[in-house]
């Protein structure tokens, strides 16, 4: 009888709560077969299976707690698999060899290839983690999910579309179903009706780093505002170029990207962190981006923004935006950084106080672009597209002077985004 233990997911990461499982006892399993989805606090991550055989129990259920290490369950490996499963079996015996049992920890190629319909899954659909992840907090079959992907996956956008037509179609089933498990709690609050729902692992990790940040640093905030006139020119004037020459949209983040690895160069303590009693002043200058999902805010990271062209940082924001709608961020992407942009302008936000990303020591916020009017001077008034930008920074390393004339040198550039090819 083999164990199917909780494998090494990653250095900082030690346990995880089942998400799902993709095998119930009496079925059958190959080596290297996806067993289990396990959520952590960064990602999701799918168990593979280190033996052939049939499943002969599970201990644990989804929404259980578990650490690496931790034997979840059993595999028989001389047994017989019950019911249709053998078909899934002999099928899977083709593909066993291009699927060597790996660490649990994904990488983006792994990802990539996840994408892949193959043959070992019987007669589960092959879907993404957050096409399944959506279909069963809504309790919809992914059998009966329609699909337009032409490898036959299922996708979350496919998920939504279904739960909207069959809503349309019957008042009855407007609302959706209830998650697989039992329903959540019913509880009053002052005599009147609340519903008590569990906070995902994520959402936990999230809540303890804010407080985290709070709690333990000095975190002060600056605001300035910018003339976006000139940077709306140049991407009015040469968007259709852009897009042609390097197939991705000259969109505002590589602009902020530019002009504040510019400004860190002037005011390096900025892209620094505190460790005990010393300050760390990176060398290098790794761009986080904020990016809001369903299951909360991640922050995956460009990687030597400084050398990226404009087309270089573009395509890589709307990679790693993509990767993290799909749920297929891996650890590499978020590890890391030294300074990071979020932009709640996306959102409507006018103006907001973005708390840090720890250990960085400073974070810039982006916000919505709107039209007001501004006195050219003493006599004349124009209207003009206006942002406010605000910097949250740590004020144990970074004072306030730092702090304002770091806004002011990105004011500086992106109201003259010529000067950005000169800053290299």
């Amino acid at each position: 009888m083999a164990e199917i233990k909780v494998p090494e997911l990653a250095e900082s990461i030690t346990e995880g709560t089942i998400a799902e499982w993709l095998k119930q006892p009496g079925d059958a399993v190959e080596k290297g077969e996806n067993i289990a989805e396990l959520e952590t606090d960064k990602i999701n991550v799918e168990i593979t299976s280190e033996h052939t055989g049939v499943i002969q129990d599970l201990s644990k259920e989804a929404g259980d707690t578990v650490e690496v290490g931790d034997v979840i369950g059993h595999i028989d490996e001389n047994g017989q698999a019950s019911g249709s499963a053998g078909s899934g079996a002999a099928s899977a015996e083709e593909s066993a060899p291009e699927k060597a049992a790996e660490p649990a920890e994904t990488t983006s190629a792994e990802e990539e290839s996840s994408d892949e319909p193959d043959d070992n899954s019987g007669e589960r659909p092959v879907a993404s983690p957050a096409a399944r992840k959506m279909a069963r907090e809504k309790g919809l079959d992914l059998n009966a999910v329609p699909t337009k992907d032409p490898m036959g996956r299922v996708r979350k956008e496919d998920v939504e579309n279904y739960e909207s037509n069959k809503a349309a179609a019957s008042a009855a089933k407007q609302q959706a179903p209830a998650k697989e498990s039992a329903p959540a709690p019913k509880d009053e609050f002052d005599g009147k009706p609340v519903e008590r729902k569990r906070m995902s692992r994520r959402r936990q990790t999230i809540a303890n780093r804010l407080v985290d940040v709070q709690q333990n640093t000095a975190m002060l905030s600056t605001f300035n505002e910018i003339d976006m006139s000139a940077v709306m020119d140049v991407r009015k004037r040469w968007k259709e170029t852009f897009q042609e020459q390097h197939d991705v949209r000259l969109g505002f983040m590589s602009f902020f990207t530019k002009a504040v690895i510019a400004a860190l160069k002037q005011f390096p303590l900025l892209n620094a962190e505190i460790d005990g009693n010393e300050v760390i002043e990176k060398q290098f200058y790794d761009i986080g981006m904020a990016v809001s999902t369903e299951d909360g805010l991640v922050v995956p990271v460009v990687r030597e923004a400084d050398r990226k062209s404009f087309a270089e940082l573009e395509q890589e924001v709307v990679d790693l935006s993509l990767k993290a709608r799909d749920n297929k961020l891996g650890l590499k992407d978020l590890q890391g950084g030294s300074f990071t942009i979020t932009n709640g302008g996306v959102f409507g936000s006018l103006l907001s106080t973005p708390i840090l990303n720890a250990p960085q020591v400073g974070i810039l916020g982006m916000h919505k672009i709107q039209w007001r009017p501004v006195a050219i001077d003493q006599e004349n008034m124009e209207n003009r597209p206006m942002m406010y930008i605000a910097l949250s920074y740590d004020h144990r390393i970074v004072d306030g002077k730092e702090a304002v004339s770091f806004l002011v040198k990105i004011k500086e550039l992106l109201e003259n985004p010529e000067s950005l090819m000169l800053e290299g």
